[in-house]
């Protein structure tokens, strides 16, 4: 019997506090929660850290 091999990628949630946009992107080294990253394009509020979390794969 073959076992499938799991790998599990992480991800981050980026969110803007003023209208609330979402981006998912690939975790990165020095990600943490609730942090603030940038200004958002669309508004001008700050985007902070909203989520990490890792989804899992089989091959």
């Amino acid at each position: 019997m073959f076992s499938k091999e799991k790998i599990t990628i992480a991800y981050t949630i980026e969110k803007c506090e003023g209208c609330g946009i979402q981006k998912k992107r690939k975790f990165a080294e020095g990600d943490v929660l609730f942090s603030k990253i940038s200004k958002c394009n669309s508004c001008d509020g700050d985007t902070v850290i909203d989520k990490i979390f890792g989804e899992t794969i089989e091959q």
